[in-house]
C-alpha cells in the first residue's frame, strides 16, 4: 500500500455547535474503498469541551442521503446536532442529518465521529451501500480524530442506521490493517441495510428487480449506481439501466438527494418508460460485486447488537432483511444480540434505541 496512511488528517476547521459542553470540527481525511483505491472523505468530530485523555470514540454511520454533494450531512446548517429526520415536522432540509443521542455521548465523555462517506462533499459519486467502503470511512475518521488533540483514545464503538446499519455491521468485518492501534469494542446496526440481502429477497424498495411494471425506488437506483462507481472497470451503467435511467443518473446524482431523486424517477418512469433494463447483461458480475462489498461476509471481530424496527413488519427495510443478517452472523459463530422495537418505524428507531446502544457500548469498554 502506497500513499498516505488511511486515516491521515488532511485539514480541519472549527464548526459551531449548540450542544452543551462540546466543540466540533469539520475534517477531511484519507480513506480507501472496498478495492483499496484511495479517496478523500469528510465528516465531523465532536468532542467534550474540557481536557481529557483516552476518551472512547463513537463512530456514527449515517443513513441514506444520496449520491453526491447535495446529500452531504456536514454541509447542512448546524450539522453538529442531534439527528433530525426528513420525515418529521422539524425537518428543514432534504436529508436526515445529525447524530442520535450525541449529547448523551458527549456528557459521558465520548469523542463522536460522523463520517460523510466518500463522494458526499468530496470528489466522485458516492459508493452507496458498498458497506466495506462506508465502514472504512467510519474507521478512518476515528484515526483522524486521534490527530486533533481532543483526548481521543483507542477504544472505538460504532453505531449506524439504515445504510449506515450495513456500514456498522461491516465495521466489525474489516482487516487488522484497517484498525492498527484502534480496538473495536462493539457495533450497533440499527434497521440495517445490506445490499446482498436485498438482492436475494427482492421486495419493497428492490421490487423493480423482478417486476418491470414497478418504477424503481431511488434506493435501488442508487445501489446500482453506487456499486458501479466502486467497480468502473468491470461494470457499466448500461448493463442494467436504459438510456433514460443513465440520463437521470448522469444529470441528477450530484444535485438531487434521495427523496428528490425518487420523485424524479417515478415521474419519468410514468412519462417516458423503463429506467431499468428488463434483461440486464453481465448481472452475475454485478451480483458478485455487490456481495464483495456487503457486510455478512465473515465472522465479526467484536460483539454486535442489532436493533430492529418491527412496526408494520419494517416500514423501509423488511424485518426479514434485518433478521437475515442476524442469521448470517450466527452461522459464522459471531456474538450477536437482538433487540426489537415493535412501536418504532424505520425513522423513529434511532432515537428510541440509542440510549440502549450507548449503555451496551459503555459496558464493553475496558
Amino acid at each position: 500500500m502506497t500513499g498516505p496512511l488511511p486515516g491521515t488528517l488532511l485539514r480541519h476547521e472549527p464548526v459551531d455547535t449548540g450542544l452543551a459542553g462540546a466543540r466540533a470540527w469539520k475534517v477531511h481525511y484519507v480513506s480507501r474503498d472496498v478495492n483499496n483505491v484511495e479517496h478523500e472523505a469528510s465528516g465531523l468530530v465532536i468532542a467534550p469541551a474540557g481536557d481529557g485523555v483516552s476518551r472512547p470514540i463513537l463512530t456514527w454511520c449515517h443513513g441514506t442521503t444520496g449520491l453526491g454533494d447535495a446529500a452531504c450531512p456536514s454541509a447542512q446548517p448546524d450539522p453538529a446536532r442531534e439527528l433530525t429526520v426528513y420525515f418529521t415536522p422539524e425537518a428543514t432540509q432534504q436529508i436526515d442529518y445529525g447524530v442520535p443521542g450525541v449529547q448523551g455521548f458527549i456528557d459521558a465523555g465520548w469523542v463522536v465521529c460522523a463520517t460523510d462517506y466518500q463522494g458526499l462533499g468530496t470528489e466522485g459519486m458516492h459508493q452507496y451501500t458498498v458497506n466495506i467502503t462506508n465502514a472504512r470511512d467510519a474507521v478512518n475518521i476515528a484515526h483522524a480524530a486521534g490527530q486533533l488533540g481532543v483526548g481521543a483514545g483507542t477504544q472505538v464503538g460504532c453505531a449506524g442506521w439504515s445504510q449506515g446499519g450495513g456500514a456498522a455491521a461491516a465495521v466489525a468485518e474489516l482487516d487488522d490493517d484497517d484498525y492498527r492501534d484502534l480496538r473495536l469494542v462493539g457495533t450497533v446496526p440499527m434497521s440495517l441495510g445490506v445490499a446482498k440481502i436485498a438482492l436475494q429477497n427482492p421486495s419493497g424498495i428492490s421490487a423493480a428487480l423482478t417486476d418491470p411494471s414497478v418504477p424503481p425506488d431511488s434506493h435501488l437506483v442508487m445501489v446500482l449506481a453506487g456499486i458501479q462507481a466502486a467497480n468502473p472497470s468491470t461494470l457499466q451503467l448500461s448493463d442494467v439501466f436504459t438510456p433514460l435511467g443513465i440520463e437521470i443518473i448522469e444529470k441528477a446524482w450530484n444535485t438531487q438527494p434521495v427523496h428528490h431523486l425518487n420523485d424524479t424517477v417515478a415521474r419519468l418512469f410514468r412519462l417516458k418508460g423503463a429506467v431499468l433494463n428488463p434483461n440486464p447483461t453481465n448481472f452475475t458480475a454485478w451480483e458478485a460485486a455487490i456481495a464483495a462489498g456487503s457486510a455478512g461476509g465473515r465472522k465479526p471481530i467484536a460483539p454486535v447488537l442489532v436493533c430492529i424496527d418491527s412496526f408494520d413488519g419494517g416500514t423501509m427495510l423488511p424485518v426479514g432483511w434485518q433478521t437475515a443478517y442476524v442469521d448470517i452472523v450466527k452461522s459464522f459463530g459471531g456474538t450477536v444480540e437482538v433487540r426489537d422495537y415493535p412501536n418504532d418505524d424505520h425513522f423513529s428507531l434511532p432515537q428510541s434505541c440509542v440510549a440502549d446502544a450507548r449503555a451496551w457500548l459503555t459496558d464493553k469498554l475496558d
